[in-house]
């Protein structure tokens, strides 16, 4: 779930910041606790995967070239509707 993979790294590199200093009374406590945090906020976020929004957006890619396509076909039976019409 990308929200956890999120939250983990977050937290690595938080604990990572920690390490870095000398050993705090509670430390572990503290990432345990600021890792949940963020699991708990990343979880209201509404996020997807970068492969699903690379999908999402080739398939908006591939729908507008679709309808770019049928706008083309529509302006010529536009045109060649009125002088069917007139023919007949």
């Amino acid at each position: 779930m990308i929200h956890q993979k999120i939250a983990e790294g977050l937290s690595e590199q938080f604990t990572q910041f920690i390490n870095a200093t000398r050993e705090l009374p509670g430390q572990q406590a503290v990432q345990q606790q600021l890792q949940a945090m963020l699991q708990q906020t990343l979880s209201k976020l509404d996020l997807v995967t970068r492969e699903e929004f690379d999908a999402q957006q080739a398939v908006l890619l591939r729908t507008r070239e679709k309808l770019e396509v049928l706008e083309k076909q529509v302006a010529a039976l536009e045109v060649t509707a009125p002088e069917q019409a007139s023919n007949t």
